[in-house]
């Protein structure tokens, strides 16, 4: 069973904008806070943003005030709003639930972010 879908990735400028969505099964959503990890080439995977099931949000200090991450309840999905991309912020992005500071679910395909200089 597929637990999480992420998409919306893909080939943007420096200072660009993308939204990228992930549908969770509702087992993993209804219950979790959710985040949003990336995974740079040869680093770890890190966690950029986390919004709780009522809704309170936080951010990494590297996405703050850039990103946005919000959650519709109606439709087990996720969202992360990227704007004034940077270089930097090229990894494959992940989403995942979160309890007791861990993740939850299956790791997804995760969707690949390029930001070109």
């Amino acid at each position: 069973q597929v637990q999480l879908v992420e998409s919306g990735g893909g080939l943007v400028q420096a200072g660009g904008s993308l939204r990228l969505s992930c549908a969770a099964s509702r087992s993993i959503f209804s219950l979790n806070a959710m985040g949003w990890y990336r995974q740079a080439p040869g680093k770890q995977r890190q966690l950029v943003a986390v919004i709780t099931s009522g809704g309170s949000t936080n951010y990494g200090e590297s996405v703050k005030g850039r990103f946005t991450i919000s959650r519709d309840n109606a439709k087990n999905t996720v969202y992360l709003q990227m704007n004034s991309l940077k270089p930097e912020d090229t990894a494959v992005y992940f989403c995942n639930g979160i309890a007791n500071g861990l993740a939850v679910g299956s790791w997804g395909q995760g969707t690949q972010v390029t930001v070109s200089s």
